[in-house]
């Protein structure tokens, strides 16, 4: 937006031939960035759900659109029209109100030809939108002239524009949008190649929105300096494949006729007589050309008046990026979220870390995943925890402003540890996008446990206040359990902007499945971060006591973290060097096989200031694969399950576990009880039931007029999982 400002700002002062070449070099090396995704991006593909195809069950629809910003292109219409008329096409011209006179009998004539006339802004200087206070002086004219004009129809100047303003005025359809197109100053894409409406509020003052699909003439011609209609074929097979609708733009202004040699900034006319020439051989009959109010009056018709039953619409494909200080294939969070919105077609970017011998760079279930520092889990001081995130600070925010202004975000969801990361998004937060802040742990209670901080000390003081500095930067805050939101609402942000999304396991990867091994032995498992508040010393402790009561027995430790080297030690000491079995953090799928050959799955943490309130989602997926679970009796876990799902301990007690370890590795039948009413209960407590909020939260967030992203929550899940079962 503010590179946009800047060079309408400046334009004035340019000469015509150095705007075109510093917008000719741009175009260049964006195309090489863009040439995935333009000029064709398979994204945008999708039809609305429930779509029965255009009027007379034609292939495809064909829009004609001509922007004319000039007295030059105002004396040029005739011969486009010409042009068409010849070929029986008919079209639309978009005149600027204030920059030259529009002529009545110009109007008039293009009337009595079966065209449409509609408005391209009050001035091209791409600024009727720049301020609130500009855009309602503006919207005057602009609703004037419509009445005056008798069209319905607008198209902003620049392709910038704010859908929520445009209800304000009195048209049908707007067309300042695209599918995809880099070289626009503000290229924010919608990613659809068909139509879609923007309900309006409680006045129910909404319009259809119509996306250009074809690249602009001055875009081929002018900037990339192409001989040859290829991209615009090329381009209207796919759409014409895909059953969408083709809308192009033409400037007159830009437009060479009567075989003159083009000058600077100008093209052949006969470029556009080909164009429609290879429309009408290659697809006769097989398309509606309408004009674009006969589109929007049809879309409306079909669609109840404008306002889309929920889903039945073309959603506009999002960008999203996900910053997170966590390795992402182990990071169950991540990965749902951000597979979930991949699978539905979103372009997502996850920032992430390295483990040795990983790849800067790969491409994962459709989620592009940048991992750009190599992390080592062997913190053991506070400086050098600090320094790694704060080195993490600085790369993630220059990878997130470099991919931001190439092609913008529309929602960058950052994922705390540590909180303070929120602020890599200051660019796109300033640029219009949304931002969430997904707080997984809480930071203050987190650093006291971690490194034995006092929660009345000065430091702990400075986390809190940078969690409500992160809670009050965000656009909304998404916390992971009930407990945190309670105390987040208490100090640091308001209700109305946070939700709580609990990390519900995956049904694709957490189901019940028969065991692949037959050894006789009896496998108790821990899988997760090896951190002072799991409580596993404690589990070890607990091993110890029964290693000779039931020498079939082991105890696998999955994971990586600051204690590992404390509990390899501690293993060491009591001699269970055969019973407690280490193994390094794998992926997700190969975590879910080991837990799923385990006879026991356990969850020792101490029941402290963070330990105690921190949800472990290891629970809902052992309880979804069919395991068992054995649980310490923390208050959060208290709080979500009870005595019929899993199997409580006395936290903290390594003598309480021992017995209740015993019990449950010799009691199948009791075993086989537990488990089976907790799958009944983690079966209503899936991804795939709960994902919807997310969904919710990340679409009002990113709507033209978002709704306060609370509201999208109601009715879901919203306290205890206890009596689920």
């Amino acid at each position: 937006m503010y590179l946009r400002d800047l060079y309408y700002d400046v334009r004035p002062f340019l000469p015509r031939p150095i705007q075109v070449m510093l917008r000719r070099r741009v175009a260049v090396a964006r195309r090489k960035l863009e040439r995935n995704k333009w000029p064709i991006d398979d994204g945008a593909a999708r039809p609305p759900l429930s779509w029965e195809g255009w009027p007379g069950n034609k292939q495809f629809a064909l829009v004609l659109t001509h922007d004319v910003e000039s007295a030059v292109g105002h004396a040029k219409c005739h011969e486009v029209v010409s042009i068409e008329m010849a070929r029986g096409f008919r079209s639309c011209f978009n005149f600027v109100l204030e920059g030259y006179n529009v002529s009545i009998d110009l109007r008039r004539y293009l009337a009595d030809k079966g065209h449409e006339v509609g408005i391209h802004g009050v001035y091209h200087d791409g600024k009727d939108f720049k301020t609130r206070r500009i855009f309602e002086k503006r919207a005057i004219l602009i609703n004037r002239r419509l009445k005056e004009w008798q069209s319905v129809g607008f198209r902003a100047p620049a392709m910038y524009c704010r859908h929520d303003w445009l209800k304000e005025l009195g048209i049908e359809y707007d067309s300042s949008t695209f599918d995809t197109d880099p070289f626009e100053l503000e290229a924010t894409s919608v990613r659809t190649i068909f139509p879609f409406c923007v309900n309006g509020g409680d006045n129910g003052a909404g319009y259809v929105e119509l996306p250009y699909t074809l690249a602009q003439d001055f875009t081929l011609f002018v900037l990339l300096k192409e001989k040859d209609i290829s991209t615009w074929k090329n381009k209207l097979d796919w759409i014409a494949d895909h059953g969408g609708m083709a809308l192009i733009i033409t400037h007159p202004d830009y437009m060479s006729f009567n075989g003159n040699k083009p000058g600077f900034g100008k093209y052949p006319s006969h470029y556009y007589a080909q164009f429609l020439d290879y429309v009408n051989s290659r697809y006769h009959g097989k398309f509606w050309n309408a004009l674009p109010r006969e589109i929007a009056r049809f879309w409306v018709q079909k669609h109840k008046g404008g306002k889309f039953p929920s889903g039945s619409h073309p959603r506009p494909n999002l960008r999203i990026c996900m910053p997170a200080y966590s390795f992402y294939e182990t990071d169950n969070r991540v990965i749902r979220y951000a597979e979930t919105l991949a699978k539905r077609g979103d372009e997502v970017d996850v920032i992430a870390l390295r483990q040795a011998g990983q790849s800067d760079y790969q491409v994962i279930n459709g989620v592009r995943v940048f991992r750009i520092q190599e992390r080592i889990l062997n913190e053991r001081g506070k400086i050098d925890y600090l320094l790694r995130l704060i080195k993490f600070f600085f790369r993630s925010a220059r990878l997130i402003t470099k991919n931001h202004l190439r092609a913008p975000y529309d929602v960058v969801h950052v994922h705390s540890i540590p909180d303070f990361e929120v602020f890599v998004t200051l660019v796109p937060k300033l640029t219009g996008s949304k931002i969430i802040l997904d707080i997984h742990d809480i930071v203050p209670e987190f650093y006291a446990s971690k490194f034995g901080a006092s929660p009345k000390g000065m430091l702990f003081k400075v986390l809190v206040a940078i969690e409500r500095l992160s809670a009050r930067f965000s656009d909304h805050v998404v916390v992971s359990n009930h407990l945190w939101e309670k105390k987040l609402i208490r100090r640091s942000v308001s209700a109305n902007k946070c939700s709580v999304i609990l990390n519900y396991p995956d049904p694709s990867i957490f189901y019940r499945r028969e065991k692949t091994r037959n050894d006789g032995k009896k496998i108790i498992m821990y899988p997760g971060s090896l951190n002072y508040h799991q409580g596993l010393d404690i589990a070890i402790r607990a091993f110890s006591r029964i290693a000779l009561q039931i020498p079939e027995a082991e105890l696998h430790i999955y994971g990586e973290g600051a204690e590992k080297s404390n509990l390899l030690r501690l293993a060491d000491i009591l001699c269970l060097d055969g019973g407690v079995k280490f193994f390094s953090g794998v992926p997700i799928n190969d975590i879910a096989r080991a837990m799923a050959d385990s006879d026991l799955g356990i969850v020792p943490k101490r029941n402290d200031a963070f330990g105690g309130e921190a949800f472990s989602t290891k629970i809902l997926e052992f309880m979804s694969l069919g395991v068992p679970v054995l649980v310490s009796d923390t208050c959060i876990d208290r709080f979500y399950f009870n005595d019929e799902v899993v199997q409580f301990f006395k936290a903290q007690e390594p003598g309480d576990l021992a017995e209740k370890l015993l019990f449950m590795l010799k009691d199948q039948s009791f075993c086989r009880s537990l488990s089976a009413k907790a799958l009944v209960m983690a079966k209503n407590f899936s991804w795939d039931l709960n994902k919807g909020m997310y969904l919710d939260l990340i679409d009002a967030l990113s709507a033209p007029n978002p709704v306060k992203a609370k509201n999208q929550h109601k009715g879901r899940h919203g306290g205890s999982l206890k009596g689920q079962g």
